[in-house]
């Protein structure tokens, strides 16, 4: 890329890294608010809305940047396609707070999830990608490190979330079997465990956007002084 196209391009870039920083918290935060509270729902599908399209930004902005590099091209053309998706799902939260017994809201709201998990996996290859086209050996290794550390916590969420799925369905054992299984408890310890699983991978893919996004920053002011 010649000089001229470059700052224009690091612009693209910091552009969305910055959407994609604050779109993760919000977008967790409305959506977890809109199941459990009242408040966000009198705002309508707008809240989800608005976060996922941050997000929807963001890939997009990424994808401005490098593009003649092949590999993160393909990189972020696979999560703009995610955060497409989550942006079409994203008002079925609101529709499943107001009709929580309706079985098709439920299973949109399943595949936002799922897609939503499957957005943040893909955030990460993206990080990894971009770092190696970035000057900088310790934010490569760092990356490299958590991305690993953030599927291994993802991964666990998932088994965790089928096997009490599985164990919530065994109504037909006998009654001692069940008391020993104290099917409560698991619940109680699923719950807490999918959100330390949940946040922690969120909480370490926001700190590995902004690293990034200070290395490009300290890069261009670096080159002007």
């Amino acid at each position: 890329m010649t000089s001229p196209d470059l700052l224009p391009s690091l612009r693209h870039l910091v552009r969305g890294l910055t959407a994609t920083f604050w779109g993760l918290p919000s977008t967790l935060l409305v959506c977890v608010l809109m199941a459990v509270a009242e408040f966000p729902r009198a705002l309508g599908c707008a809240p989800p809305l608005i976060t996922t399209g941050l997000l929807l930004l963001g890939a997009f902005e990424l994808a401005r940047f490098q593009p003649q590099e092949r590999a993160w091209q393909t990189a972020t053309e696979r999560a703009q396609l995610l955060a497409l998706v989550n942006f079409g799902l994203s008002p079925f939260v609101y529709f499943w707070s107001r009709v929580p017994t309706e079985a098709y809201y439920f299973q949109a709201v399943l595949a936002l999830a799922v897609t939503g998990l499957l957005f943040l996996l893909q955030l990460n290859h993206v990080l990894q990608r971009l770092v190696a086209l970035l000057p900088d050996e310790t934010l490569r290794e760092d990356t490299r490190f958590f991305t690993r550390l953030n599927l291994t916590l993802m991964l666990l969420g998932v088994v965790l979330v089928g096997g009490w799925h599985l164990l919530a369905r065994l109504n037909y054992l006998p009654q001692p079997v069940l008391e020993a299984l104290d099917l409560g408890s698991v619940a109680r310890i699923r719950f807490a465990l999918v959100v330390v699983l949940v946040l922690l991978p969120v909480s370490v893919t926001m700190s590995l956007v902004w690293k990034a996004r200070d290395v490009v920053l300290g890069s261009v002011f670096g080159a002007r002084v």
